[in-house]
């Protein structure tokens, strides 16, 4: 049940119809990104490694909310959570702000549902649904629904499209799935890619045991470069320096036993292994967790000759946060459209995973998706978009290691899979900033860390590039530290770049909600024909999208379009002898069962009615659609 917030000092009220009931304040602890006395981050969770590490606040974040939400700055989940608030006060015609559930360390997930309340109720009208978060790193996704929510909260009355989408539809936004992952890597030196809950990637019997460190204290994990001088660590070498920067910064992979450099992230080897940083904080992938097409994790497959997904999890929905979508989902079956926001690809990313687009999807629904890949590149100037199967896997279309050509790659239990193969509405997983490679220096073709390089040069004032210094390392001796900024610069953009990619991201979601679909009454006509009424009802689907896609009523997630006739119960009773009587439809039940409304169609259907009453008698029709909305219209039979 969600928990609807009132107002900043965390009072509650439990929604959805119940009784009111005041509860407790929303933090009963304080979390350690709150604590501004602790000098150290703490990460719940029992593991054999380090849970606790250094406190740093970066330049680039907004850690204590100001006067006014700018975007040019990234910003804590709390500072999000501030701003939540703050609308539900000032826009409580229109919004509602909720906890749908508690994340893995026991953090509130907020939700909140923009609608004029005063139209209808949320679930009867045309919706969408925006996240961000999922991936705790990834922090521009969550920005991204931050300035879609301001954006529509303050140009309602204003824009007279954003003014008639939020009287017709709702909107939901949930900025943060996943606020243990995001308060870590933007509290401390650590980076993840999904939960912070304790995780075996290396598969050794540990959990965590060996997490990335900070070594020369500078806040940031960078890379580490190491000189090949023994025969072992020369044959095992396969970085040079790349011809193409003669600065000597930028590194080049090329086959093992042919390079001059090993290269390592910042750290040591904790557990002994040869391998650094590979079992840090977490491990289990959000976007691997549904319950579409899921495989088991690294080693699940007993036959060593199928597929397994890493990141999986230890099943379907294993994770709290990716389950609380999941069956919020479920019980809002009025989502035609959803877009779960990530970085770092320039991309709009969308189903199938695991197989072509022409092999897996209904035509009528893939027209419809690439119909969006055409705007969405419109709108973004993305250089990709498509499915993940085909698109995604082959964008480069050679590796440029082997030279080989590359083929699709299956991508096991991903969100955009669920959302169409399950949830039947059009998905999309897109990818925000680019690396910044923003143009092709050297035109190969390729947007790649070199023109990152020489963009974050001319651009940037080399402000995404640390120089690389010289290190005594405890283990591997001389090494040298530097390359790309991991957190601002490589998975998120300077923030002097962010808006223009979260504005541009989140006009792209607008204009998929813009095209929901809406079931209206456009005319009833009443005629009497003997002792009998004749009420022909004609309506339409005005919105650009079907009720249904194809793979909607494929699996049965919406239910067809429903029209209904109801007068006072009273009238309806004694069967033959009844005041009131419906003798058309037939069927018992009174109802038309009208299929699936398709984008700007008009449908029309007659129900027969007989009044033994001398008094005029009023009805009401009901037209249903899972996804279309719920319009009504009266009626007066007789004079």
């Amino acid at each position: 049940m969600n928990k609807i917030i009132l107002s900043s000092l965390g009072v509650f009220l439990l929604g959805s119809g119940m009784a009111l009931a005041q509860e407790k304040v929303l933090h009963e602890k304080k979390w350690p990104e709150q604590d501004e006395k602790a000098k150290f981050y703490t990460v719940s969770g029992e593991r054999h490694g380090q849970s606790f590490f250094k406190k740093y606040e970066f330049p680039e974040v907004e850690y204590k909310p100001g006067d006014k939400l700018t975007f040019d700055i990234y910003h804590t989940p709390d500072v999000m959570y501030h701003w939540y608030r703050l609308w539900a006060e000032k826009y409580p015609e229109i919004t509602e702000l909720y906890e749908v559930d508690k994340s893995y360390e026991g953090r509130p997930i907020l939700q909140m549902t923009i609608t004029n309340k005063k139209t209808g109720k949320h679930t009867d009208k045309p919706a969408a649904y925006f996240e961000g978060g999922r991936h705790g790193g990834e922090v521009t996704a969550s920005e991204a629904v931050l300035w879609l929510t301001q954006h529509l909260l303050e140009n309602y009355g204003k824009d007279p499209e954003i003014t008639k989408l939020i009287d017709t539809k709702t909107i939901y936004v949930r900025p943060q799935n996943n606020p243990d992952g995001s308060n870590m890597y933007l509290f401390s030196e650590q980076r993840n890619r999904s939960t912070v809950r304790p995780y075996d990637v290396d598969g050794d019997g540990l959990f965590d045991e060996d997490p990335e460190e900070d070594l020369n204290g500078d806040g940031v994990i960078h890379m580490m470069r190491k000189k090949a001088l023994t025969d072992e660590e020369k044959e095992e070498a396969n970085y040079i320096l790349d011809p193409r920067d003669p600065s000597g910064r930028l590194m080049k992979r090329v086959f093992d036993g042919q390079g001059e450099y090993l290269m390592y992230s910042e750290g040591i080897d904790n557990d002994g292994d040869g391998k650094f940083n590979e079992d840090g904080i977490g491990g289990l992938d959000l976007h691997r967790n549904y319950p579409e097409n899921w495989r088991p994790d690294r080693r699940g497959d007993m036959t060593g000759r199928g597929y397994t997904q890493f990141g999986a999890g230890e099943y379907p929905l294993s994770e709290i946060e990716t389950r609380s979508t999941v069956l919020w989902l479920l019980s809002h079956p009025n989502i035609s459209v959803v877009n779960s926001l990530d970085t770092r690809v320039p991309m709009h990313l969308r189903p199938p995973s695991t197989s072509s687009s022409e092999e897996s999807m209904f035509e009528k629904d893939r027209e419809i998706y690439e119909y969006y890949d055409s705007l969405g590149m419109t709108i973004t100037g993305y250089p990709w978009a498509g499915d993940v199967y085909e698109t995604y896997a082959t964008r480069w279309k050679v590796n440029r290691l082997t030279g080989d050509p590359l083929k699709p790659t299956p991508l096991f239990g991903h969100g955009p899979d669920f959302g169409y193969f399950y949830y039947g509405a059009v998905w999309y997983g897109d990818e925000l900033w680019n690396n910044g490679a923003m143009k092709d220096y050297d035109g190969d073709g390729i947007l790649d860390d070199y023109d990152a390089l020489m963009w974050d040069d001319e651009e940037n004032e080399s402000r995404g590039f640390k120089p690389w210094e010289k290190f005594d390392h405890p283990q591997l001796g001389e090494v040298e530290i530097g390359g790309f900024h991991p957190k601002f610069f490589a998975q998120n953009g300077p923030p002097w770049q962010l808006e223009g990619w979260i504005k541009k991201q989140s006009l792209f979601n607008l204009a998929m909600a813009k095209d929901l679909p809406q079931i209206e009454i456009n005319d009833v006509q009443v005629s009497k024909s003997g002792d009998e009424y004749e009420i022909k009802v004609k309506w339409s689907n005005s919105g650009k999208l079907p009720v249904a896609l194809d793979q909607a009523k494929r699996v049965k997630i919406v239910q067809e379009d429903r029209l209904m006739l109801e007068f006072d119960k009273e009238l309806m009773k004694g069967f033959e002898n009844a005041k009131v009587q419906i003798t058309g439809p037939e069927l018992y039940d009174k109802t038309i069962y009208a299929g699936y409304t398709d984008a700007g169609e008009s449908k029309e259907s007659v129900f027969k009615v007989k009044v033994n009453h001398n008094e005029p008698v009023k009805g009401k029709i009901k037209l249903l659609s899972t996804r279309g909305g719920y319009a009504e219209r009266e009626i007066t039979l007789g004079n």
